[in-house]
């Protein structure tokens, strides 16, 4: 037999050596009985890759999904902000809260952005961030901002300078981390909500020692808390806001989990007013949020939804001891406010 005919024919396509990320894949999809969780080292490294662009496009969509499923864990979430605080830059804190808002508002104005004006001007230095347009028919808190005259910050550095000057500053998502808010964008191409929303309420780029956190659906608030732990966060809360931001619902009990000084608690607010169901505002008319922050009408909805939102922040920093107290210094702080500051339009 000569030389050539003894040779096994060679393949049409040579074997592929896995690629790095794949790894990662494999051990949430590997079926019920073998997949697990990513160790937050795990989640650590897949994030870094991912914002080093080191995936393929058809590797990230399926990682995201699969974690969709299965639900992401606290060690997950934890693991994954690790990986995006290192690429920010480093420095000292310039902000006393961390307010997130990522979920947009349909049923109800943002009532909590009066909430962190006042909040601001009660000597609080308050950072806000979000992402604008990422699901149709909500009004998003950046655009609601430029429309009331109040301008976001361009970059971190100009958001840690009005913090500065100002006591509030607001900053888009794709000014803190491009890869992140790319994959924001994509509920509408995969049909559902990824971990990127979690993960981009918790990174925390001022590192602020009070954490407040709104979430939609209660079920994420023991991985809120539980990640915030793995984080080393200090004090910090979480509950059902209205919409899904960090807006006290006035006439519903308020369940909340948090940590205070590294430990874990829960505790019940009560309901504001008597009233448990709220019309849907028909017109979301941002005209009425700037009577109200003037003083030019009077909301009974909307000024304890305020005031609520901002006991439940004034508590969790520890200004007041109990919620009374928080409650009745709130209301002070929110009938001090200087109605003609912040809103030009």
């Amino acid at each position: 037999m000569s030389q050539a005919t003894s040779q096994a024919p060679s393949p049409a396509f040579p074997p592929l050596a896995p690629h790095p990320f794949a790894r990662f894949i494999a051990i949430l999809g590997r079926g019920r009985n073998l997949s697990r969780p990513l160790t937050v080292e795990e989640a650590e490294q897949a994030m870094a890759m991912i914002l080093a662009g080191d995936v393929l496009p058809e590797q990230l969509g399926a990682f995201l999904m699969l974690l969709r499923v299965k639900e992401e864990s606290p060690e997950e979430i934890a693991g994954f902000v690790r990986a995006v605080r290192k690429t920010l830059p480093q420095g000292g804190s310039a902000a006393d809260i961390d307010f997130s808002s990522y979920a947009g508002k349909k049923r109800q104005l943002p009532w909590f952005l009066l909430a962190a004006l006042a909040l601001a001007q009660s000597g609080r230095k308050v950072f806000m961030h979000g992402f604008d347009g990422h699901t149709a028919g909500r009004l998003y808190t950046g655009e609601v901002l430029r429309a009331l005259g109040v301008a976001p910050a361009r970059d971190l550095a100009e958001a840690g300078a009005l913090l500065a000057q100002k006591n509030f500053a607001y900053l888009d998502l794709a000014a803190i981390s491009p890869p992140l808010a790319r994959m924001m964008g994509f509920k509408p191409i995969l049909g559902l909500r990824s971990p990127v929303h979690t993960i981009a309420r918790m990174i925390n780029p001022f590192a602020a020692p009070c954490l407040l956190q709104g979430i939609f659906h209660p079920n994420y608030m023991a991985t809120h808390r539980g990640a915030a732990a793995l984080l080393g966060e200090r004090d910090m809360i979480v509950f059902r806001g209205e919409g899904g931001e960090i807006e006290r619902r006035p006439g519903k009990p308020c369940e909340t989990l948090g940590l205070r000084e590294g430990v874990a608690f829960e505790e019940r607010w009560e309901p504001l007013i008597e009233e448990p169901r709220q019309t849907p505002d028909e017109d979301m008319d941002l005209k009425r949020l700037v009577a109200v922050w003037r003083g030019e009408t009077r909301d009974a909805y909307a000024e304890a939804a305020v005031a609520g939102t901002m006991a439940l922040a004034l508590k969790t920093c520890g200004a007041a001891a109990d919620q009374a107290a928080a409650q009745a210094l709130a209301e002070q702080f929110w009938n001090a406010r200087d109605r003609d500051a912040w809103i030009t339009r």
